[in-house]
């Protein structure tokens, strides 16, 4: 008897052995294809991601980046968003619009602004909005490097998410990288717009380029992958990198029509 349940321990043991094994990012992002369609990149939840651009001047592309991500997570029993900033870093870096989000899907009321004094208190917003379970998703956005949010901070924040479910997507400036425990870590930057069908002088919608810097989706797909992504009302669909500038090879969502300037006024608000 002691003999078999010595046998079954030692199976156990190789099991818990092989799963800490495997890739570290093997659950992480998906590119999902349906048939005769291209793939959209989706980020499931409980995850920790760097979202990353070079220049300051494309904060926008990388904030709707994150923010798209986020929205994906959204579902009834998990309808936030939190957007946490320092506060001396909000007048540089702006907040996200109520108008511009309700023409990508997001409804403003959803969307809740915190700025914060300082980093201490940066990254406790962080954990107690991870630990709630009505917050899908937390949009953490800083521009500087304290020295606070070294990889320590980082992998308390990455086994918190993991446990809660809920994904933290850190918006970050600059070309330098840190040592960090980010399960994923992605480089954004725009690119040009795809030309509308049938009017070729009309701005088409929104892109990205984006490169995988760390992390993996698929064996075929580690660090170093480039996508180039269209903004549709199902999310982000990737396209062929060899047409950009060109019309997209899916439907992409509407153009946002003009909405009334009172959303813009209408996002809840915290410090």
């Amino acid at each position: 008897m002691l003999g078999i349940k010595h046998e079954q321990m030692e199976a156990l043991r190789a099991q818990i052995a092989q799963i800490e094994k495997r890739p570290v990012l093997a659950e992480g992002a998906s590119l999902v294809r349906q048939e005769g369609e291209p793939g959209l990149l989706c980020a499931p939840g409980g995850l920790l991601h760097e979202v990353f651009t070079d220049e300051r001047r494309n904060c926008g592309a990388a904030l709707g980046f994150a923010l798209a991500q986020a929205r994906g997570l959204m579902s009834p029993e998990r309808p936030a968003i939190l957007f946490v900033q320092l506060m001396r870093e909000a007048q540089d870096m702006g907040l996200p619009y109520g108008v511009g989000l309700k023409s990508f899907g997001i409804d403003p009321d959803s969307v809740v602004l915190t700025r914060v004094e300082n980093i201490t208190e940066f990254l406790w917003a962080i954990e107690e909005a991870v630990g709630c379970r009505a917050v899908a998703a937390v949009v953490a956005d800083i521009s500087s490097t304290p020295k606070a949010l070294d990889f320590t901070a980082s992998r308390r924040l990455s086994l918190r998410v993991q446990a809660a479910g809920t994904s933290v997507f850190l918006t970050r400036y600059g070309v330098g990288r840190e040592a960090s425990a980010a399960r994923l870590r992605w480089r954004v930057s725009p690119s040009l717009s795809g030309a509308v069908p049938f009017d070729a002088r009309a701005p088409g919608g929104p892109r990205w380029r984006v490169e995988l810097e760390k992390g993996r989706l698929s064996a075929a797909q580690r660090a170093g992958t480039d996508f180039l992504l269209d903004w549709t009302e199902n999310g982000f669909v990737v396209v062929d990198s060899s047409t950009e500038g060109t019309p997209a090879l899916a439907e992409r969502a509407p153009s946002p029509r003009a909405v009334p300037p009172a959303l813009g006024d209408r996002l809840p608000q915290a410090s």
